[in-house]
């Protein structure tokens, strides 16, 4: 896994007072990475540079470029940081062109206006020109972070990779993620942190190596099924292909389920993880829930209805190891009846990594995944972040078979935190070779992938 910062300039001012590096080194550094992701082919390139640091590391690539390639150096809205002055200078002393429009047609964009130091509504006038830019066909590059919905094919980020990357809103925008080196090693640059990004080696596999083993060597899940057998039946489906030894369906109405999945009334005595909330609906009331949830030393995966439960509260502050997987609507009917208050889910997904920590601060031993285009795990305050996740995961079942993965690795003895992660890193993974249109997902082609990771 990868370190993620909240911010960088902490970084940036140890390089100056520790190592005694300057911001114009760095800066040189930062253009440099910027240069080398411009395709040799290309002849035209086109830089639009803001008024501060980052629309500086624009002029700065300017500056390298020129001679090299034909360059066109256009920056709307003048120069403003000291940085940028100088750097601007040194540009028209090499007699680097600057233009004042954008109507020529160009191998490669880059966009430097505003990178990851914005923090407001951008005015009318910079979306309509992030508008023209993103209709040009050229291939995109975005300096430390994309302005507004600037659609870039890479973002070189500078020195480490930020939250502000791995937010909903910008998945559609980043493409593929480079950190810039800035003359100085990542071990060097970057110091500790809480936040990390997932990678594919992070997935631990529940790879059985003993032969002396018989069924329940593997772990015994159970699945509370609810309203919705389906959902019920997708976990337990899911549970099964992911290395659990035996899988029960917990009912009352006499389902009819797959010969290898077992049924009972009651949580089997031997059971080591339990799972509930999948399509659960309003079929129990608190007093018969409290069988299931307070009852019993085995972890709980939670999900769907039951965050809608008052009862959730207190199950929270009785037991540990629990893991929570709600999507944003659910994350947000948790927060309020854990006492957060009333929060949209606009917020939420505004300020994803802060309400993830607020949550996990209160609730410090609870492992907590929200789904969205990129997923947050969380426990302790400590965020995992999984980017392998794609649009053809958004049907209905998706997050059931995802419950039955983790569960699954409950249920085999592995850590709640380590659980969450493998299951989740399975459940986006299983996709890399889906070959169907990317709207045709049956919740089972996630079994049969994660079946051959």
């Amino acid at each position: 896994m990868k370190k993620v910062f909240k911010e960088v300039d902490s970084l940036d001012k140890r390089c100056y007072e520790e190592f005694g590096l300057t911001e114009d080194i760095l800066m040189e550094n930062a253009a440099l990475g910027l240069y080398h992701q411009i395709p040799l082919e290309a002849k035209k390139v086109l830089i639009t540079s803001g008024v501060g640091n980052n629309g500086a590391d624009g002029i700065t690539l300017a500056r390298i470029l020129h001679g090299e390639k034909e360059v066109s150096l256009y920056i709307p809205f003048g120069v403003k940081s000291s940085m940028a002055k100088l750097q601007l200078d040194r540009a028209k002393k090499i007699g680097l062109k600057i233009v004042d429009n954008i109507e020529d047609k160009f191998d490669v964009i880059v966009e430097a206006l505003f990178g990851s130091g914005l923090n407001r509504e951008l005015n009318q006038e910079v979306k309509d020109l992030i508008e023209i830019l993103n209709k040009k066909k050229a291939y995109k590059i975005a300096c430390d972070m994309p302005t507004g919905e600037f659609k870039a094919n890479i973002t070189v980020t500078m020195g480490a990779y930020k939250e502000k990357l791995f937010l909903d809103n910008k998945k559609d925008y980043v493409g593929k993620i480079i950190v810039a080196n800035l003359g100085i090693s990542e071990d060097v640059y970057q110091t500790s942190t809480k936040t990390y990004l997932l990678e594919k080696s992070d997935l631990k596999l529940p790879l059985r190596n003993i032969e002396d083993t018989n069924k329940g060597t593997f772990g015994h899940l159970s699945v509370v099924a609810g309203k919705k057998v389906g959902a019920a039946l997708l976990s337990s489906e899911a549970g099964f292909a992911y290395g659990c030894g035996l899988v029960s369906i917990v009912e009352n109405e006499n389902y009819q389920i797959p010969c290898h999945i077992m049924s009972s009334c009651q949580v089997p005595k031997k059971t080591t993880a339990l799972a509930i909330g999948m399509g659960l609906g309003n079929m129990y009331d608190d007093e018969y829930l409290k069988k299931f949830l307070f009852d019993g030393d085995y972890p709980l995966l939670i999900d769907a209805d039951l965050f809608y439960r008052d009862i959730i509260k207190e199950l929270l502050e009785y037991k540990k190891n629990i893991v929570l997987t709600p999507h944003p609507k659910e994350f947000s009917s948790l927060l309020k009846i854990c006492g957060f208050g009333k929060i949209s889910v606009e917020d939420i997904q505004t300020n994803r990594f802060y309400y993830v920590r607020e949550f996990t601060k209160k609730y410090k031993d609870i492992v907590l995944l929200l789904k969205g285009a990129n997923t947050l795990i969380s426990q302790n305050q400590e965020i995992y972040i999984n980017t392998f996740g794609s649009n053809i995961l958004s049907k209905g079942g998706s997050g059931d078979v995802l419950a039955g993965l983790i569960s699954s690795l409950l249920a085999q003895g592995y850590s709640t935190l380590e659980a969450t992660i493998s299951g989740n890193l399975a459940h986006t993974l299983s996709l890399e070779n889906f070959t169907k249109n990317n709207y045709a997902l049956n919740p089972k082609d996630i079994i049969k992938g994660v079946q051959t990771l």
